[in-house]
This record gives structure tokens, C-alpha cells and sequence, in this order.
């Protein structure tokens, strides 16, 4: 087969999709980001995704700019959380559980209200044909079950998020709303103060919605698209963030660091009463 051929989409070759190679890489490349639509489904939104799209993998075109913009991003979204005087009121056991499930999305937001932009190239990763012939079906589950590079699918994911907030060109302080919102998720499981962050995110919704009444008077669909495009953010995986914006630097401790924050403002508090 020519390498002419061999990047031609196989989705929209009639002839392609009786291939048993191509059915066995479609059924490989079918898991998608969680809350994405498969390739297959019966809707016009998932035929725009091409299942190709799925199986290629790519990484960042110029890893250390972007993920030292990554990084400033992600310290900037934790200074935020810290100087939230009703996120330090809650127990250390619910500050974390917000910290892990919520860093990723409130990150994306950020890097939407930096501006910051990036591009990917396709990986040279062997293919998972290749794996099996190589290494043997075990060994091959083993290798790409971890650490593999993105997919296209799920770079695009992020791309229409960053894309939809830039068109909206949403303030400050519409971010500062829309963050607080993100961050007190009362739907997560072990949480002790399950009513008090269902207020604090309803207090921040509302807050939201008064701001965009109060300055967008002639918008009425704004604040609707704002908590739309908010929930893009279900479709984008921490673990995609991390290997894409964090691995290529050393593979930062992302848990490591919520905890030392957690630990620095522990002590911080401690010191406080003892001096008291």
C-alpha cells in the first residue's frame, strides 16, 4: 500500500468498512472521551466525528511553550481556589475531592481566559495492528492501555470548547462565575457537606445570571449559552489534560500538588488559631 493511500480516510471508503483490518482498528478506536458520542450513533452531531479521528494519536507541536503556559494556568487556577474563603471553610476531605475532580475543567477554562492556543501534530506510536503481531494481544493492551498520547478526537473536544468561549468573549467576571460553578460540585460521591456546596454553586450560578442580566440587557440567549458551553467541558478527561500538557515536562504530580496546597493552607490555618 502507498503512503498516499494509507492517510486516506477509511470512514468514507464504501469499500474500506468490509475490511476485516479496517474493522478490527474501528473497534479498537471506538472508546471516546466520557459523555462523547460515538462515531456510530444515529445523530447528526456524531456523524461529524470521523472514526478515524478517534485512533490517531497526536501530541503538542511545541510542547515546552505550551506547557509552560499550561503550567502558569494551573497556578493561577489554584491561587483562585485558594483565596475562595468559602472553598477553606469546608473539610479537607471535600476541599480535595473538589480539587481532584474539578482541577482539569477549571484548568481548560483557564487556559480559555489566557488565550491560550495550541497545535498538535500526528504521533509516529505504532499502530495497534503492529502491537499484536509484535508483542502478542496481552502485551499490546498492556503498552496502549496507559501513557499513550491523545487522540485527535479528544484534541478537537477541547478545540470547539476553547473556540465556543472565544466567540462569546466572555469577562472576568462572567470566568470568576462560571469557575465558582465548576468548582462546588455537590455531585460528587463521599462529599460530608453535600447541601452547603449545592448553595455555594447555586449562589454562583445565580451570580451569573443576575451579572449577564444586569450587562448584556439586549442578550437574552447569553447566559443559556454560557451554561452550555460549560457543559462541553464534561466531554474532556483530566487524564487527557495531564498527559497532554503535563507529561510532556516530567509528568507533574497533579495530586501532589493539590495536596500541598491543601497542606500549606492547613498549616497556615493552624498557625493562625495557635497565635490566637
Amino acid at each position: 500500500m502507498s503512503s498516499a493511500r494509507a492517510h486516506v480516510c477509511q470512514c468514507k471508503n464504501g469499500r474500506g468498512l468490509s475490511s476485516i483490518l479496517y474493522k478490527l482498528l474501528k473497534d479498537e478506536g471506538q472508546e471516546l472521551p466520557q459523555g462523547h458520542l460515538s462515531p456510530t450513533a444515529p445523530s447528526a452531531v456524531a456523524a461529524k466525528v470521523c472514526a478515524c479521528s478517534a485512533r490517531r494519536r497526536v501530541v503538542l507541536k511545541c510542547p515546552h511553550v505550551t506547557c509552560a503556559e499550561a503550567s502558569a494556568v494551573l497556578a493561577k487556577t489554584l491561587t483562585f481556589i485558594k483565596n475562595v474563603p468559602c472553598f477553606q471553610a469546608l473539610p479537607s476531605a471535600d476541599q480535595l475531592a473538589l480539587l481532584r475532580r474539578g482541577w482539569a475543567p477549571l484548568l481548560v477554562l483557564g487556559l480559555a481566559q489566557d488565550k491560550v492556543d495550541f497545535e498538535t501534530v500526528e504521533t509516529n506510536e505504532a499502530s495497534i495492528l503492529h502491537m499484536i503481531l509484535t508483542n502478542g494481544p496481552a502485551n499490546s493492551h498492556k503498552e496502549s492501555g496507559e501513557n499513550h498520547s491523545p487522540s485527535a478526537a479528544e484534541i478537537q473536544t477541547i478545540k470547539r470548547f476553547l473556540m465556543k468561549c472565544w466567540s462569546l468573549d466572555i469577562s472576568p467576571k462572567e470566568y470568576a462565575y462560571l469557575k465558582g460553578t465548576l468548582l462546588f460540585n455537590p455531585e460528587l460521591p463521599g462529599l460530608h457537606y453535600v447541601e452547603y456546596i449545592q448553595s455555594l454553586q447555586q449562589e454562583a450560578h445565580q451570580a451569573l445570571k443576575e451579572y449577564v442580566k444586569s450587562i448584556y440587557k439586549d442578550d437574552q440567549s447569553r447566559f443559556f449559552n454560557l451554561i452550555i458551553t460549560l457543559s462541553m467541558l464534561r466531554c474532556i478527561s483530566a487524564g487527557v489534560i495531564a498527559e497532554l500538557f503535563f507529561r510532556p515536562i516530567g509528568n507533574v504530580d497533579i495530586d501532589g500538588k493539590l495536596l500541598d496546597m491543601l497542606c500549606v493552607d492547613s498549616k497556615v490555618q493552624a498557625t493562625k488559631q495557635i497565635s490566637t
